[in-house]
């Protein structure tokens, strides 16, 4: 097994079993497939997971700081989500110790990517679909922003569409990628598009940095692209994820707003109505790969 064995494993709908060599640990849990997908080349933060652990019933979505990262700064962010509030929160639920491998894990459920998910789809979402994902991440962060905090992770990658609706990963990826004061400008596994031009520059991450970053995930959603040309939005988007780009954090809209605008009263939660029929045939063929995969025995630890 390896890193980009999700674009054919169970991330991408095909099988997870195997007989080739002995899959690897990581702390109490085995891998048994790679969430993303190579050939969406969008960067993501982390190196995530579907993994068992040692009873091979407890199923978890597993990550682990990028090669060079700082295990530091990946396990204090980590930590902190546990704190996370939100219902679209994804919160770590274990997290590594400070002598080991650094990881953290979350319960499972199937999920993709939202790069993914347009691979799947074959392009962009629909219009209604990228709605339904705004409001909903943008209630998330509503939350979380009155919680005193900054997510500091929001970007394509970060999000993971389940049946039941969206989630949202990679909690303090851009504090964790490098601390306040340093550029982050062109850092591995930050997506340049979605990445707030004061928070490139090095300054501190703050709630409307977190706006920036839902409008270019939202564009992607629209479009395939976290930067598009104007034109290339739906009509009926493109002023809303404009403000949300602008570069003067003061001018980007609260979230209240942006959520009375991608809402009306017709609306409902991005549900499997709300998903394309190949998203949810994914969805449901990657929690039938899981079931029939085996998890192969002497397995060796991972280091970082």
């Amino acid at each position: 097994m390896h890193d980009r064995e999700g674009a054919t494993g169970v991330a991408a709908g095909g099988g997870a079993g195997g007989t080739g060599p002995a899959r690897r640990r990581v702390g109490p849990y085995t891998l048994i497939t790679a969430l993303d997908e190579a050939r969406t080349r969008l960067p993501v933060p982390e190196r995530r997971y579907i993994a068992r652990g040692a009873d091979s019933t407890d199923t978890v979505l597993l990550s682990l700081p990028l090669p060079g990262a700082d295990p530091r700064r990946f396990l204090a962010e980590a930590e902190d989500s546990r704190y996370l509030l939100g219902p679209c929160a994804a919160p770590a639920t274990a997290v590594a110790g400070p002598d080991g491998p650094a990881w953290h894990a979350r319960p499972y459920l199937p999920v993709l990517p939202l790069p993914t998910a347009l691979a799947v789809h074959g392009g962009p979402l629909p219009e209604r679909t990228v709605r339904a994902l705004g409001a909903a991440l943008a209630e998330t962060l509503a939350i979380v922003h009155g919680q005193g905090l900054a997510f500091a992770g929001v970007s394509p990658a970060a999000v993971l569409l389940a049946a039941d609706g969206p989630r949202l990963t990679c909690f303090g990826a851009v504090r964790a990628a490098a601390p306040d004061g340093t550029p982050r400008s062109g850092l591995p596994g930050l997506e340049a598009g979605s990445l707030p031009p004061e928070q490139a520059s090095g300054g501190r991450p703050r709630p409307l940095g977190d706006v920036y970053a839902l409008g270019a995930t939202l564009a992607y959603a629209a479009t395939g692209h976290t930067a598009p040309e104007r034109d290339e939005l739906p009509a009926a988007l493109r002023t809303v994820i404009g403000r949300c780009l602008a570069r003067d954090p003061g001018s980007r809209p609260q979230l209240a707003e942006l959520i009375a605008e991608l809402t009306d009263a017709s609306d409902s939660p991005l549900a499997p109505g709300r998903l394309p029929g190949r998203v949810i045939a994914a969805l449901a063929h990657q929690s039938a790969a899981l079931l029939t995969a085996e998890t192969a025995v002497g397995a060796a630890p991972v280091r970082n």
